[in-house]
């Protein structure tokens, strides 16, 4: 893997290497591999989320804080398809997004939200209003109120899309949300001093090649079996079951159903191949019903899940408290360790050591609950792997790879076909939801041959531990970085064009990473003025210039646009006309933004970048916007 560090690191030591990577001025987005661009496809989103494809140049954007699906095309943010009255305390919000793998024969589109309760509270904080929220009042205002929101206020629902909005269809699934542990009952569990909190939703969908939808669920603050505690959160292990909480538990009813990846057919019903479906219907009632969706469970948190385009697997990276990020290879039956075990069995010693030593947390190392505090977790793996929630025919296996210390990995995807380059073919690329290194690094990294493991160079990583010395520190994880100042990462996604499409939280940006062994093959540039506009005269004051690359190997067009005293451009194209003809547009490009630039590269057919080589003046580009909606400046191509 030639990276640019990489090759750093061929010819000097790590230590060179993060000198440089500790350099790199916190900014805009950069790539590390000199053969790979980056871009803003779209800015001024308020904390997005994740994001679909529907089309060429054509996705939905999901706004985690205010509920709201918009849609981007061309680059530019289009109207609002959908606003849904969000509970957005903490890791709440609107969260995640997955097309019907028939879309868009079938038009389902299905969302991971948090919904906001419509009732007053009243002076009881520690039991919520409603169970439910009121599907007639899913829309309209958000809510930061950590209390505002009903027990199951976590929900996966079908939209249906009709072109231009989105309609409710059916809900799927409801989930816990409300989460506030200091109640006096039951009592005498250490807890009163706990904080009402809003967080571990996860919120991640995906459909894998099966046709079956797959859910992220955080453990909600939940210490019941699925967290591996098979008696309770008072406990260690075996013994006379104690309740979770005021609303009782261990066992997972919906009130303690979390920290799960469920598996659902399309319409919401659990499928009958599911891992414990059978040993869910002899429990019976709610907590077997649950038991039947399960795929995975002893899952803390996590912020990504994707599945490997090339083997169909299904991959996640989990969050550690203070110890221990980890990547999964996630099979069907998985029981993921936690709250016993988080990185491999072998490092539960060190795992204990960090969480009662760690300062990170306030001076307070606690494992999300007070109840259940770090010097409970176990001296020895054995000890430790004795302890687990044995669901039967589960099983527990150690992550492909994780970091001693905690990084932050959040978003994660896979790389499928050649527009970055062959090298980069079936990569997983992994972004952090922490901006304390590089300003948001992005790793990348690649698998074994038989696509079980993550493939490593160093021999320090060949027990696939990153032993890195402090919190958000790469240290041995050095060759996996490609990327930095990305931000907080919450989705990476592999566009129709091929290419690969990054969501920052905290920038309010999509950014597309393209090679740029794009801008090859003929280039063509033109200068454009007002005057030249066709029917006209377009901006008297407006200018600006365009440079255009015909890639007829790749069926690309790239473009670099800079325009000056003209208002916001709405839209670019290039048109088929001669010199003083308007004729119809031909190839869509991003239009300037507020900087008044815009560069890309988008899909066109051969036989159309054929023609305009063979005949560049016959082409020109025009930029629109409000002011002169049939064109503000036009110019001519030319190969000059």
């Amino acid at each position: 893997m030639k990276t640019f560090a990489r090759t750093l690191m061929s010819c000097v030591s790590a230590f060179f290497l993060a000198l440089f990577l500790a350099s790199v001025s916190h900014g805009q987005p950069m790539m590390l591999d000199n053969n790979l661009g980056v871009r803003q496809v779209v800015g001024d989103l308020v904390t997005p989320s994740a994001m679909a494809f529907i089309g060429n140049n054509d996705f939905l954007i999901l706004e985690k804080n205010t509920g709201r699906v918009r849609r981007v095309t061309y680059g530019a943010a289009g109207p609002t398809v959908l606003d849904l009255a969000v509970n957005n305390a903490s890791e709440r919000g609107l969260l995640g997004i997955a097309l019907h793998p028939n879309f868009p024969e079938d038009p389902g589109v299905y969302l991971f939200w948090s919904c906001k309760s419509d009732l007053p509270q009243d002076l009881d904080p520690f039991t919520p209003e409603e169970q439910n929220c009121n599907d007639l009042t899913m829309l309209g205002a958000d809510s930061d109120d950590i209390l505002q929101v009903p027990m199951l206020g976590n929900r996966v629902d079908r939209f249906e899309w009709n072109g231009a909005t989105l309609t409710y269809d059916h809900n799927l699934a409801r989930l816990l949300s409300f989460q506030n542990d200091g109640a006096p009952d039951p009592p005498n569990q250490g807890d009163e001093d706990q904080p009402p909190r809003g967080n571990h939703d996860g919120g991640v969908l995906a459909f894998g090649q099966d046709g079956k939808l797959y859910v992220m669920f955080g453990d909600a603050g939940r210490r019941g079996q699925l967290q591996n505690l098979p008696s309770g959160p008072t406990l260690t292990g075996l013994g006379p079951t104690v309740p979770d909480d005021q609303f009782g538990g261990p066992t997972p009813d919906n009130e303690h159903f979390t920290g799960v990846i469920l598996r659902l057919n399309d319409d919401g019903t659990t499928p009958t191949d599911n891992p414990f479906f059978n040993f869910g219907m002899g429990v019976g009632g709610e907590a077997g019903a649950n038991i039947q969706k399960i795929f995975a469970y002893g899952v803390r948190n996590s912020f990504g899940m994707a599945f490997d385009p090339f083997s169909g697997n299904l991959w996640d990276q989990e969050n550690g408290e203070d110890a221990f990020d980890e990547l999964n290879l996630v099979t069907s039956g998985m029981n993921s360790g936690w709250i016993q075990i988080i990185g491999p069995a072998s490092r539960v010693p060190e795992f204990k050591l960090i969480e009662t030593t760690s300062l990170h947390h306030e001076d307070f190392p606690n494992l999300q609950q007070f109840r259940w505090g770090p010097e409970r977790i176990a001296d020895t793996p054995a000890e430790a792997l004795s302890r687990l929630f044995v669901l039967p025919g589960s099983q527990y296996s150690d992550p492909e790879f994780s970091w001693k210390f905690v990084l932050a990995p959040a978003a994660i995807g896979f790389h499928r076909g050649r527009a970055l380059g062959p090298q980069f073919n079936g990569d997983m690329f992994v972004g952090f939801s922490t901006t304390d290194t590089l300003g948001g690094p992005l790793f990348r990294f690649n698998l074994t041959g038989d696509r079980m493991q993550i493939a490593v160079e160093s021999p320090g990583l060949q027990d696939r531990v990153a032993d890195n010395l402090t919190f958000h520190d790469i240290t041995e994880s050095e060759e996996f970085v490609i990327g930095a100042d990305f931000g907080v990462v919450t989705d990476i996604k592999n566009g129709p064009n091929g290419r690969l499409y990054v969501v920052s939280l905290d920038q309010g940006a999509v950014f597309e990473i393209f090679t740029t062994k794009e801008r090859s093959g003929r280039r063509l540039s033109t200068t454009m003025t007002g005057a030249q506009e066709v029917p006209g005269p377009g901006d008297p004051d407006g200018s600006g210039t365009a440079t255009i690359w015909l890639n007829q190997g790749l069926n690309k067009v790239c473009f670099a646009i800079s325009v000056s005293n003209i208002s916001t451009a709405t839209a670019a194209h290039i048109h088929v006309g001669a010199v003083g003809v308007a004729g119809p547009p031909v190839v869509h490009l991003d239009p300037p933004d507020a900087s008044g630039t815009s560069s890309g590269c988008v899909e066109a057919d051969p036989a159309l970048i054929k023609r305009i080589r063979a005949n560049p003046t016959n082409y020109y580009v025009n930029i629109h916007n409000a002011d002169f909606p049939d064109g503000a400046i036009r110019g001519q191509l030319s190969a000059k």
